[in-house]
């Protein structure tokens, strides 16, 4: 007499379903990443931070039990830096994205030139070409 048990074992392991979905939500956090609001937000915070380290270092060296007057100073600090740099890194980070645009593009057609000039050198139709294109033009 012969008994066949039938387990349901899953077709797909758990932790790999677990690493695309992680995956699939990394590649959604990029895509929404990439706009320049949230590159200028990121530079505006690393500067802020910037200063409030310089200006908590200056603090220590100078405060004597005014440890409420240093606190109050660091933060207007703080505040007034946000409130005067948001404007100008915002409009450099939306000014940046198009001239690494255009730099990119530069840089292709100046290697494709350059691949199309070691092309002409080794074969004298495309030469032709180059020379009719250029009499003509």
């Amino acid at each position: 007499m012969t008994a066949f048990a039938h387990t349901p074992y899953p077709s797909v392991h758990p932790g790999v379903q677990r690493a695309a979905r992680v995956l699939g939500s990394l590649k959604n956090l990029a895509i929404r990443a990439d706009s320049a609001r949230n590159v200028a937000i990121v530079l505006l915070s690393a500067i802020v931070s910037t200063v409030l380290v310089i200006v908590n270092q200056m603090i220590d060296t100078y405060t004597d039990g005014h440890l409420m007057a240093a606190w109050m100073f660091l933060w207007v600090v703080a505040f007034s830096t946000m409130a005067l740099l948001a404007a100008p890194i915002r409009k450099s980070v939306t000014g940046f994205k198009p001239a690494l645009r255009s730099w990119i593009i530069a840089r292709r057609e100046k290697a494709n030139d350059e691949k199309m000039w070691e092309v002409a050198l080794q074969d004298p139709r495309v030469m032709a070409e180059i020379q009719r294109a250029v009499s003509q033009a």
